[in-house]
């Protein structure tokens, strides 16, 4: 029976002529193998067995239409099928018992944890692993307290929330107002300075900038830092060390550190603090002026 080419002519299979294999090694490359991985006779073989007929070509141009007509009509509701979906992988990871059922805090002082609660906004049930876990942990840092913040999700029902919250320097009063400031001299959002009693009290204009120098340097003299009851700033220059007694220790605007060595010394040879004064002024370099109390 004949056979049919798609594309081609009709053949006689019959009566195409064989070709005898000739002596090993005769004939223009008639003994070669194959090359590995097919060549270009290989690929226009496999051309040639694609249906190109007019039938064809026109279902693979409608099919294309109706793709490209389908995406248009989507237009606004894709948005709603991919949440459709979302909600569908939701809903399956619940089924699982990945869950969120856990948040951890730590880090956090008694204060600053219901501000971090409140700020993360997840609840109990919803599903962990959609959890946005950059949006949460910016979420958490800016709460006031918080300096830094690290939210890890722990499979399958439990979120880790790892903060590290500003320190506390100081409280400062300015213009009647009183705030906890921080190594840095800024303000910390939401703290109550009535809960800071044992924090150093810096008063004034340009107090909450300079405490960061001037009280380490007090806290490497414990018998004068439990003495002071608040350091006030003047003229936004220099320090007036108001102690607990009533007395005044004036510093210099500059070299403090030396005027508060020089008057180590005179406490450790004289016991000064402990004689009662009105006030030391060290505002002069290499002098201490004592004016005796009333």
């Amino acid at each position: 029976m004949p056979a049919v080419v798609r594309g081609g002519r009709r053949a006689n299979v019959a009566s195409a002529p064989k070709r005898s294999a000739g002596p090993k090694g005769q004939g223009r490359g008639r003994g070669r193998a194959p090359h590995v991985g097919g060549g270009v006779p290989g690929k226009m073989a496999a051309l040639g067995r694609l249906d190109l007929t007019p039938r064809a070509v026109v279902i693979s141009i409608c099919a294309g239409v109706a793709v490209l007509v389908l995406v248009l009509a989507t237009g606004a509701r894709a948005e709603r099928i991919g949440q459709s979906l979302s909600h569908g992988i939701d809903g399956i990871t619940t089924g699982l018992g990945l869950k969120l059922n856990r948040v951890h805090i730590s880090g956090a002082s008694a204060e600053a944890t219901p501000a971090i609660q409140r700020a993360l906004a997840v609840q109990a049930g919803q599903p962990i692993t959609s959890l946005d876990l950059d949006a949460l942990k910016a979420s958490v840092e800016q709460v006031g307290w918080v300096k830094s913040a690290r939210v890890v999700r722990l499979l399958p029902d439990t979120l880790i929330v790892d903060v590290v919250e500003h320190d506390r320097l100081a409280v400062w009063q300015t213009r009647g107002q009183v705030f906890v400031i921080d190594g840095e001299g800024k303000a910390i959002p939401g703290a109550d300075a009535g809960r800071y009693p044992n924090l150093p009290l810096v008063v004034g204009t340009g107090a909450d900038a300079a405490a960061g120098a001037i009280l380490p340097l007090l806290a490497e003299r414990p018998r004068l830092m439990s003495r002071i009851d608040a350091l006030v700033r003047v003229d936004e220059r220099r320090w007036d060390l108001r102690l607990k007694d009533g007395s005044l220790i004036q510093l210099p605007a500059t070299k403090q550190e030396a005027a508060l060595i020089q008057l180590d010394a005179l406490d450790q040879r004289e016991r000064l603090l402990e004689l009662g004064f009105s006030r030391i002024d060290l505002r002069t370099e290499g002098q201490v002026a004592v004016r005796p109390g009333a």
